[in-house]
């Protein structure tokens, strides 16, 4: 620690963010550009490099946290990206879109605020390209066997990277016609400017991916020659069968699953549409589902010039501090937290009938209301208590021209006929692709890894499913490995 008062002395900063105003207006990243690396020196000195660094737990890749923050605090951006980028290959996304569990988990968070681990990860990350700590890492011999990836999410490309710097040949299979699965169509620009996706795309590129996009295995390639073409094959299609709403008026236009709002709104930033064809603007919308993907749906409507947005979130209204009986440090606590999207909303005041944020708590939806035409008008709610159950008098209308659902998902979408019915892999009791200890399915060859093994999760999880599972490839193709697997399905090291 290069400053062993730093905690003491320093208070946390956090990256500024732009005025609500002027962010609003337009999609680049909620972020003051260049106000993150002049304060993060100070803040990586108030890390206290523990004995024991309960970050690491914390931390699902197992991230260095406190020989980076030292390292970052002494200005060696150099030796910094490399401790990073051995244990993460994508820091420029976990930087700006992971919850950040090791902060929860961090000592100093006993009693103060915790070390901005995910700030400093970000200025590493956006420091290494600015620098050239990023060079494309070529294999120095290739094994001469093949592996299909079969998605292009965090999860895939994660995969992909390792195996390819392993020595084998890799193509990744992507159904949409841009690789990055939910980075590229899922998340707003304004959370993830997709430059930060075109870099690592080029980098994994110049290194030999291959990529094989506006293709679905299972229908453009079928499973059997996909299985012909490669020694192994790695599943990372995601958790994208989206949870549904069974209430009145469900059949209503203008009642969309967000995961058919978002891309359509990324596809606009894109250049692809002039305007989304369930484009917000001058409509009042609800968004129902309290989590991240109601929270982008939330920004997203913002910008697209919404007339009220309110978000519905059926569980009561979280704490502004740690409950520490039911949820103790370091477990990751459930706290009252507000996102850009939020402060946006609280400060442009969209929201009818709900607190400052556009959130209304404890709030469950009855049913939908239309006109004559068949188009939603509005939304029937109540408050509900903590077992989910309606209390009395406390229903509600809400004006709605468009109703988004962020229910979360399912599990890997399983079409009859599709991919995995031609593979035959099996499912588990979740309804996720079932796997043992080393990523495997029933099918020999085949390995599944991210939420479509996990079940939907963190931008975080998948990255470390992906290196993991490409270790468990390596050594099933090999009979060895050099690669490390920082977890397996159940959260324990993999070893050779």
């Amino acid at each position: 620690m290069a400053d062993p008062k730093g905690f003491l002395t320093t208070a946390r900063q956090e990256w500024p963010r732009r005025p609500v105003g002027e962010r609003v207006k337009d999609w680049d990243e909620v972020y003051v550009p260049g106000a993150l690396l002049p304060l993060i020196g100070p803040q990586a000195d108030r890390c206290m490099d523990c004995g024991v660094p309960f970050c690491h737990q914390a931390c699902p890749l197992g991230n260095l946290i406190p020989d980076w923050n030292d390292l970052v605090s002494r200005a060696d951006w150099h030796a910094a990206a490399e401790r990073l980028h051995a244990t993460n290959n994508f820091p420029e996304f976990t930087g700006r879109l992971c919850p950040a569990p090791c902060e929860a988990g961090c000592v100093l968070a006993i009693n103060q605020p915790a070390v901005t681990i995910k700030n400093v990860e970000a200025a590493i990350a956006d420091r290494l390209w600015t620098d050239g700590l990023a060079p494309p890492r070529a294999p120095a011999r290739h094994s001469g066997q093949t592996v299909a990836v079969v998605g292009s999410g965090p999860a895939g490309l994660a995969a992909a990277q390792q195996l390819t710097r392993a020595g084998h040949t890799v193509a990744v299979y992507e159904r949409d016609d841009r690789a990055g699965g939910l980075l590229r169509y899922g998340i707003p620009a304004f959370k993830l400017e997709k430059r930060h996706l075109e870099r690592r795309l080029g980098q994994l590129i110049a290194e030999g991916v291959r990529f094989r996009t506006s293709t679905e295995v299972g229908r453009d390639v079928g499973a059997a020659e996909l299985r012909s073409r490669h020694d192994a094959v790695v599943l990372a299609v995601g958790a994208t069968a989206w949870r549904e709403l069974e209430v009145p008026g469900r059949e209503l236009a203008g009642v969309e699953q967000a995961m058919e709002y978002l891309p359509l709104a990324n596809r606009v930033c894109e250049g692809d549409l002039e305007a989304s064809p369930l484009s917000a603007a001058g409509k009042h919308v609800v968004i129902v589902g309290g989590g991240d993907t109601g929270a982008d749906c939330l920004g997203t409507a913002v910008r697209e010039g919404a007339a009220s947005v309110t978000q519905l979130d059926i569980y009561a209204r979280p704490g502004e501090a740690r409950d520490e009986q039911a949820e103790p440090w370091p477990t990751y606590p459930r706290l009252y937290r507000l996102s850009a999207a939020h402060e946006e909303a609280g400060e442009l005041r969209t929201a009818p009938l709900a607190d400052a944020d556009a959130r209304l708590f404890a709030a469950s939806t009855l049913r939908f209301g239309g006109d004559a035409a068949g188009r939603v008008r509005t939304v029937r709610l109540t408050e509900v208590d903590a077992e989910r159950h309606p209390l009395p008098g406390t229903e509600r209308e809400l004006p709605a021209d468009l109703v988004l659902l962020a229910l979360g998902f399912r599990g890997p979408e399983r079409a009859p006929g599709g991919l995995l019915d031609q593979l035959g892999v099996d499912l588990d009791a979740r309804g996720a692709l079932a796997r043992d200890a080393r990523f495997a399915t029933n099918v020999p060859g085949v390995f599944a890894a991210g939420d479509a093994g996990r079940g939907q999760s963190l931008v975080v999880w998948a990255i470390a499913e992906g290196r993991a599972v490409a270790a468990a490839v390596d050594h099933w193709l090999t009979g060895t490995t050099a690669l490390p697997a920082p977890v397996t399905p159940y959260d324990r090291p993999l070893t050779a």
